[in-house]
């Protein structure tokens, strides 16, 4: 489920920038972009953030902006020293006081240093990685609640066209009846009318779709029972959207009449929309 969530930590000599991205992902999928000063903590950042999240292509980026006043400068004497040394081997007659200025603004020529990390300043900032988790399971939450609608809004046309299909089945039985009966006529044979009774009872039992039908509802409202039930129940909502497809299949396997089928294909269309919905489940 897609997600955002981003906090600020203001400290004297620093401000950090906590930001974290999800996108639908069937398992935890982190990665991280930590600054090296804090490279040791990666491995306490990355539980902080499973605890929390459970599934999710999440991004957590860590920005620091360093305030120059506090920053420690320290002359490089060493890189100093060689660039004087490879300028006087293009300008010989240039003077070291001459070439210092010039030195002065190449790259790296100051080191910046930071004091060593405090356990002050890292509940400080473990405090706001929370906050930022937080901030994107609220951002999930509130995606979350529409998608209930949703999805209930699916399962309750299913079973909604599902209440249709009975009035096609007494007419349903009544033209199969008739199809036969006209087909005999037109064979001009004579049949042994008990058997014939028989067989009809026998194949109109294998078009019986009391099962199915009892099924796919009682599929439905597990679904609905489901999502109003706490903890992750995303993959539990996948097998039951699997079997409400197999009793709508069957359902129209079983249908010979071309009323039931355009119900059944409604169906199939309110499933595809329940099946892409759910991968948004956690």
């Amino acid at each position: 489920m897609t997600g955002y969530g981003k906090s600020v930590l203001e400290l004297p000599e620093k401000k950090i920038t906590i930001e974290i991205r999800s996108l639908n992902s069937k398992t935890l999928d982190l990665n991280t972009r930590i600054p090296s000063f804090y490279r040791e903590k990666e491995l306490e950042v990355r539980n902080i953030i499973s605890e929390k999240i459970q599934r999710g292509k999440v991004d957590f980026a860590m920005q620091v902006e360093l305030n120059p006043a506090a920053r420690t400068q320290k002359l490089n004497a060493d890189l100093i020293k060689q660039y004087i040394a490879d300028f006087k081997e293009i300008t010989p007659d240039v003077s070291e006081a001459d070439l210092l200025p010039v030195v002065m603004r190449m790259p790296d020529v100051m080191n910046f240093s930071q004091d060593d990390l405090t356990e002050g300043e890292w509940n400080a900032i473990r405090n706001t990685i929370l906050e930022a988790v937080n901030a994107l399971n609220q951002y999930r939450n509130d995606e979350g609640n529409v998608l209930e609608k949703e999805l209930v809004s699916y399962v309750n046309n299913i079973m909604s066209l599902l209440t249709e299909v009975e009035q096609y089945e007494g007419e349903r039985i009544i033209t199969i009846k008739e199809r036969f009966g006209k087909k005999l006529e037109d064979l001009k044979v004579e049949i042994d009318q008990n058997r014939y009774e028989q067989e009809m009872i026998y194949f109109l039992e294998k078009l019986d779709v009391t099962e199915e039908k009892v099924r796919l509802k009682n599929n439905c409202e597990y679904f609905i029972q489901q999502i109003n039930e706490e903890g992750s129940n995303g993959k539990k909502l996948g097998f039951i959207s699997q079997e409400i497809g197999r009793e709508i299949n069957t359902l129209g396997s079983k249908s010979n009449h071309a009323d039931m089928q355009k119900l059944v294909v409604q169906m199939k269309d309110e499933l595809e929309k329940i099946k892409e919905q759910s991968l948004n489940v956690l």
